[in-house]
């Protein structure tokens, strides 16, 4: 069973930044696609970005050029850095795994059926 684990949430101000870790208990640099997503209290899940195992990277059109997602296959960790945060990236932010295709949709923040999932990290930003 892979087990996902995120940190690196708080509180900021608005314009400020955060880098959010999620470290997985298997070895990433195999893995088909990894993601960020998240979610507010009353709203849908929303994914947010998307790394696949040639690095390529697909982004939610609200965190372009904002967000930046990587990952360190020797420490199979996922990032997910956060810029010019604003208070509607208020959020509970998860990071997620699919080791393998299973013949579903491409890796990007529109693929929600992902196989392992972390707990959780809280972001919150003020104005």
């Amino acid at each position: 069973q892979v087990q996902l684990m995120e940190s690196g949430g708080g509180s900021v101000q608005a314009g400020g930044s955060l880098r959010l870790s999620c470290l997985v208990s298997g070895e990433i640099s195999n893995y088909y696609c990894m993601g960020w997503y998240r979610q507010v209290p009353g709203k849908a899940r929303e994914g947010i970005a998307t790394i696949d195992k040639g690095d390529a990277r697909n982004y939610r059109g609200s965190v372009q050029g904002r967000f930046t997602i990587s990952k360190d296959n020797a420490k199979n960790t996922l990032y997910l850095e956060m810029n010019d945060l604003r208070p509607g990236d208020t959020a509970t932010y998860y990071c997620a795994a699919l080791p393998h295709f299973d013949g579903g949709a491409w890796c990007g923040p529109e693929r929600y059926n992902m196989d392992y999932w972390g707990q959780g990290t809280l972001v919150t930003i003020s104005s």
